[in-house]
């Protein structure tokens, strides 16, 4: 086995570099930054619109995705820009996907809060 960081230590540093990761994201995205404000209004949000826990759990899950699927488009994009500034056909796809993932993944918010509030004010 190779020697370097266990256990505790191990998880210390890595909760460093996600907290570094986080910063990262804050500090050079702006969707990141718009989405962590949408967070901070929906997630209090939930918590009046939702009706039990399961409801509760699938709003807030809901917009931890759109966050989840930023920072990996964020990540991507990084990644393929640091490789070059010519374009390539394989990059400008890998971008491309990424950023189908937070399309995605704000649909999925749009859906779910929209059956919840149908659910809650319309339906029985």
């Amino acid at each position: 086995m190779k020697p370097g960081k266990r256990g505790l230590t191990r998880l210390i540093h890595a909760f460093g570099y996600s907290v570094q990761g986080l910063g990262a994201a804050w500090k050079f995205e702006a969707a990141f930054r718009q989405e962590v404000t949408m967070a901070l209004v929906l997630i209090p949000g939930a918590f009046l619109l939702a009706q039990n826990h399961i409801e509760l759990a699938l709003l807030i899950s809901s917009v931890f995705w759109v966050l989840i699927a930023e920072l990996v488009n964020s990540a991507v994009e990084a990644v393929v820009d640091r490789t070059g500034s010519e374009m390539h056909e394989l990059s400008g796809r890998a971008k491309d996907i990424a950023s189908a993932v937070v399309l995605l993944s704000l649909i999925l918010l749009v859906v779910v809060w929209g059956i919840v509030a149908y659910h809650r004010f319309v339906g029985s």
